[in-house]
Protein backbone atom coordinates (compact mmCIF):
# COMPACT_ATOMS: atom_id res chain seq x y z
CA UNK A 1 0.00 0.00 0.00
CA UNK A 2 1.56 3.06 -1.05
CA UNK A 3 1.15 6.79 0.68
CA UNK A 4 -0.78 8.15 -1.34
CA UNK A 5 -3.72 5.31 -1.02
CA UNK A 6 -3.21 5.82 2.98
CA UNK A 7 -3.44 9.42 2.58
CA UNK A 8 -6.85 8.66 0.50
CA UNK A 9 -8.36 6.19 2.58
CA UNK A 10 -8.18 8.50 5.67
CA UNK A 11 -9.49 11.35 3.99
CA UNK A 12 -12.41 9.59 2.71
CA UNK A 13 -13.18 8.49 6.03
CA UNK A 14 -12.33 11.93 7.50
CA UNK A 15 -14.84 13.36 5.00
CA UNK A 16 -17.34 10.89 6.37
CA UNK A 17 -16.64 11.73 9.36
CA UNK A 18 -17.11 15.27 8.95
CA UNK A 19 -20.49 14.81 7.43
CA UNK A 20 -21.52 13.69 10.42
CA UNK A 21 -21.77 17.60 11.12
CA UNK A 22 -25.32 17.89 9.43
CA UNK A 23 -28.18 17.36 11.96
CA UNK A 24 -30.03 13.64 11.00
CA UNK A 25 -33.46 13.39 10.48
CA UNK A 26 -35.52 10.21 12.00
CA UNK A 27 -37.66 8.20 10.93
CA UNK A 28 -40.21 7.24 13.79
CA UNK A 29 -41.19 4.04 12.85
CA UNK A 30 -38.12 2.51 12.18
CA UNK A 31 -35.93 4.64 14.45
CA UNK A 32 -33.07 4.92 11.95
CA UNK A 33 -31.70 8.22 10.72
CA UNK A 34 -32.00 9.97 7.49
CA UNK A 35 -28.06 11.46 7.46
CA UNK A 36 -25.70 13.18 4.52
CA UNK A 37 -22.98 10.40 5.97
CA UNK A 38 -24.04 7.95 2.88
CA UNK A 39 -22.17 10.23 0.65
CA UNK A 40 -19.21 8.76 2.16
CA UNK A 41 -19.23 5.59 1.07
CA UNK A 42 -21.15 6.85 -2.44
CA UNK A 43 -17.75 9.26 -2.93
CA UNK A 44 -15.36 6.89 -1.72
CA UNK A 45 -15.86 4.14 -3.84
CA UNK A 46 -16.77 6.28 -6.81
CA UNK A 47 -13.62 8.33 -6.66
CA UNK A 48 -10.98 5.97 -4.63
CA UNK A 49 -11.74 2.59 -6.19
CA UNK A 50 -13.24 -0.55 -4.23
CA UNK A 51 -10.25 -1.46 -2.30
CA UNK A 52 -9.44 1.74 -1.07
CA UNK A 53 -12.98 2.89 -0.71
CA UNK A 54 -13.97 0.12 1.11
CA UNK A 55 -11.09 0.35 3.29
CA UNK A 56 -11.96 4.12 3.95
CA UNK A 57 -15.55 2.70 5.14
CA UNK A 58 -13.73 0.15 7.14
CA UNK A 59 -11.82 2.36 9.05
CA UNK A 60 -14.86 4.61 9.44
CA UNK A 61 -16.86 1.52 11.14
CA UNK A 62 -13.67 0.79 13.29
CA UNK A 63 -13.63 4.07 14.59
CA UNK A 64 -16.77 3.69 15.62
CA UNK A 65 -16.57 0.99 16.86
CA UNK A 66 -14.01 2.13 19.35
CA UNK A 67 -16.05 5.10 20.24
CA UNK A 68 -15.45 7.88 18.27
CA UNK A 69 -18.63 9.86 18.06
CA UNK A 70 -18.72 10.24 14.33
CA UNK A 71 -22.02 9.77 13.36
CA UNK A 72 -24.30 12.44 13.05
CA UNK A 73 -25.94 13.72 16.52
CA UNK A 74 -22.56 12.50 18.12
CA UNK A 75 -22.83 9.14 17.85
CA UNK A 76 -20.70 6.11 18.38
CA UNK A 77 -19.45 2.89 20.35
CA UNK A 78 -20.51 -0.83 19.90
CA UNK A 79 -24.05 0.14 20.83
CA UNK A 80 -24.78 1.69 17.55
CA UNK A 81 -24.19 -1.65 15.62
CA UNK A 82 -26.66 -3.39 17.53
CA UNK A 83 -29.33 -0.78 17.17
CA UNK A 84 -31.51 -0.36 13.64
CA UNK A 85 -29.04 1.90 12.25
CA UNK A 86 -26.06 -1.07 12.25
CA UNK A 87 -26.58 -3.06 9.71
CA UNK A 88 -26.77 0.45 7.40
CA UNK A 89 -23.54 1.40 8.86
CA UNK A 90 -21.60 -2.43 8.31
CA UNK A 91 -23.12 -2.27 4.82
CA UNK A 92 -20.92 0.83 4.61
CA UNK A 93 -17.78 -0.59 3.42
CA UNK A 94 -19.45 -3.74 0.89
CA UNK A 95 -21.13 -0.78 -0.64
CA UNK A 96 -18.07 1.40 -1.39
CA UNK A 97 -16.50 -1.75 -2.77
CA UNK A 98 -19.16 -2.46 -5.12
CA UNK A 99 -19.40 0.77 -6.31
CA UNK A 100 -15.99 1.21 -6.83
CA UNK A 101 -15.72 -2.20 -8.53
CA UNK A 102 -18.62 -1.42 -10.82
CA UNK A 103 -17.19 2.16 -11.49
CA UNK A 104 -13.80 0.07 -12.35
CA UNK A 105 -15.75 -2.22 -15.42
CA UNK A 106 -16.35 1.29 -17.07
CA UNK A 107 -13.87 3.55 -18.27
CA UNK A 108 -16.38 6.57 -18.77
CA UNK A 109 -19.36 5.91 -17.51
CA UNK A 110 -22.61 7.82 -18.63
CA UNK A 111 -24.88 9.59 -16.27
CA UNK A 112 -27.76 7.12 -16.64
CA UNK A 113 -24.67 4.19 -15.75
CA UNK A 114 -23.18 6.14 -12.81
CA UNK A 115 -26.95 6.71 -11.68
CA UNK A 116 -27.40 2.86 -11.76
CA UNK A 117 -24.06 2.17 -10.33
CA UNK A 118 -25.06 3.79 -7.27
CA UNK A 119 -28.29 2.51 -7.20
CA UNK A 120 -27.17 -0.77 -7.14
CA UNK A 121 -24.74 -0.22 -4.55
CA UNK A 122 -26.45 2.57 -2.42
CA UNK A 123 -29.94 1.45 -1.94
CA UNK A 124 -29.99 -2.52 -3.37
CA UNK A 125 -27.30 -3.66 -1.37
CA UNK A 126 -27.33 -0.99 1.34
CA UNK A 127 -31.04 -1.80 1.90
CA UNK A 128 -30.19 -6.05 1.48
CA UNK A 129 -28.41 -5.82 4.43
CA UNK A 130 -29.93 -3.30 6.20
CA UNK A 131 -34.09 -4.22 6.30
CA UNK A 132 -33.28 -7.58 7.86
CA UNK A 133 -30.84 -6.01 10.43
CA UNK A 134 -33.68 -3.43 11.22
CA UNK A 135 -36.63 -6.50 10.76
CA UNK A 136 -34.23 -7.84 13.91
CA UNK A 137 -33.07 -4.99 16.40
CA UNK A 138 -36.19 -3.42 16.64
CA UNK A 139 -38.36 -6.33 16.16
CA UNK A 140 -40.11 -6.14 13.22
CA UNK A 141 -41.51 -8.07 10.83
CA UNK A 142 -39.29 -7.68 7.53
CA UNK A 143 -42.75 -6.46 5.41
CA UNK A 144 -42.59 -3.37 8.17
CA UNK A 145 -39.00 -3.10 8.24
CA UNK A 146 -38.91 -2.77 4.37
CA UNK A 147 -42.15 -0.60 4.37
CA UNK A 148 -40.27 1.82 6.93
CA UNK A 149 -37.29 1.41 4.67
CA UNK A 150 -39.01 2.78 2.10
CA UNK A 151 -39.16 6.91 3.05
CA UNK A 152 -35.53 6.63 2.24
CA UNK A 153 -35.62 6.22 -1.42
CA UNK A 154 -36.51 9.48 -2.24
CA UNK A 155 -33.57 11.06 -0.32
CA UNK A 156 -31.18 8.01 -1.47
CA UNK A 157 -32.20 9.06 -5.26
CA UNK A 158 -31.86 12.80 -4.31
CA UNK A 159 -28.18 11.95 -2.77
CA UNK A 160 -27.12 10.27 -6.03
CA UNK A 161 -28.03 13.09 -8.02
CA UNK A 162 -26.02 15.55 -6.11
CA UNK A 163 -23.36 12.66 -5.83
CA UNK A 164 -23.09 11.50 -9.54
CA UNK A 165 -22.66 16.06 -9.81
CA UNK A 166 -20.03 15.50 -7.39
CA UNK A 167 -18.35 12.96 -9.20
CA UNK A 168 -18.23 13.86 -12.51
CA UNK A 169 -15.95 16.70 -12.38
CA UNK A 170 -13.77 15.09 -9.38
CA UNK A 171 -13.44 11.78 -11.73
CA UNK A 172 -12.13 14.15 -15.00
CA UNK A 173 -10.00 16.22 -12.58
CA UNK A 174 -8.29 13.33 -11.12
CA UNK A 175 -7.99 10.40 -13.59
CA UNK A 176 -5.18 8.76 -11.52
CA UNK A 177 -7.45 8.16 -8.39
Amino acid sequence: MTTKDIVLIALFAALTAAMGLFPAFNIPMIGVPITVQTFGFMLAGALIGAKRGALAMLLFVLLLAVGFPLLSGGRGGLGIFLGPSGGYILAWPLVAGLIGLLYSKLKQPTPWQEFLIMVAGGIVLEYAIGIPWVAVAAHLPLAKAALGSAAFIPGDIVKIVLAILIIRPVRRAFPGW
